[in-house]
């Protein structure tokens, strides 16, 4: 009976030590996969924290070419902005200098028919004097013909005969006529002293007109050439405006994609932790039995 009771039980024994060994062998596969699992999701969250850490430094290298461009933008508007001012203003000089020319021109061809009015005056005066010197020459002559004529009467006739009277008047007459003469060539004189002093005074605004013409001249050319250099800068600006703008939206763009990637970055992050959780819990529930 003991030695039955003997044998029954080291049967027993045996029985629950293979079940025991069969159920370590059975749970050892298991616990290698879950080791697995756990291995592959941290290395999964490793992979997710280098995505999400990668991702926001693009997204903030993004937002800082935005921040960049929002002031590009910003400065080549005020530039345009400033360009068109100087376009105008450059306009503005450019219609003063037109102003300035016509004016100046206009001045010119008056202060040109003054002078040649006052020349064509001194020509007709200088025509006088020589009429006015030769009458008085002549007059002269006449009056010393005169003179021997009176004196050839006075010895030959008497003072008091007829012949000597009438040699008194045309002596008399000849010297009033010698006289009038010398008035004119006064006058004739003073005419051509006035009209050249006209005439010089007018040289001196026709002078003045050229040289304002010239500078007004100068000042349109330069004006022109700094409208067109206004020009070339506010046609840069808005080239440098367009392709602002366009790095801007593609700036966005690009900001928006990286922004989308860290939000599936955390989202698959967020995942691969939960997997990490669950797969520890059931690596773990085994060792509890």
């Amino acid at each position: 009976m003991c030695v039955y009771k003997l044998i029954r039980g080291s049967v027993l024994g045996l029985m629950v030590a293979g079940l025991l060994a069969g159920g370590a062998n059975a749970q050892s596969p298991d616990s290698s996969s879950r080791q697995q699992d756990i291995k592959k999701d941290k290395q999964d969250i490793r992979e997710d924290k280098k995505d999400l850490s990668k991702d926001r430094a693009d997204r903030n290298a993004d937002q800082k070419d935005i921040n960049t461009d929002n002031r590009d933008i910003k400065n080549d508007k005020k530039d345009i902005h400033q360009d068109n001012k100087d376009i105008n203003g450059d306009k503005h000089d450019i219609h003063q200098d037109n102003k300035g020319i016509n004016s100046d021109k206009t001045h010119l061809s008056k202060d040109r028919t003054d002078r040649n009015a006052d020349q064509r005056d001194i020509n007709h005066d200088q025509a006088d004097l020589r009429k006015d010197r030769t009458d008085r020459n002549a007059d002269q002559r006449d009056i010393n013909h005169d003179k021997q004529d009176l004196k050839q009467d006075d010895r030959n006739y008497g003072a008091n005969s007829p012949e000597a009277k009438a040699d008194r008047r045309d002596l008399s007459k000849d010297r009033a006529d010698r006289n009038a003469d010398q008035r004119d060539i006064n006058h004739d004189n003073a005419d051509l002293t006035k009209d050249r002093t006209d005439r010089n005074a007018d040289q001196k605004d026709i002078n003045s007109d050229k040289k304002d013409l010239t500078a007004d001249r100068k000042d349109g050319h330069n004006d022109v050439k700094d409208l067109k250099s206004d020009r070339k800068d506010r046609n840069q600006d808005v080239r440098d405006l367009d392709n602002d703008q366009k790095d801007l939206k593609q700036d966005r763009k690009d900001r928006n994609k990286d922004q989308k990637d860290i939000n599936k970055d955390k989202k698959d992050l967020k995942a691969d932790r939960k997997d990490l959780r669950k797969d520890r819990g059931a690596a773990a529930a085994p060792r509890k039995h």
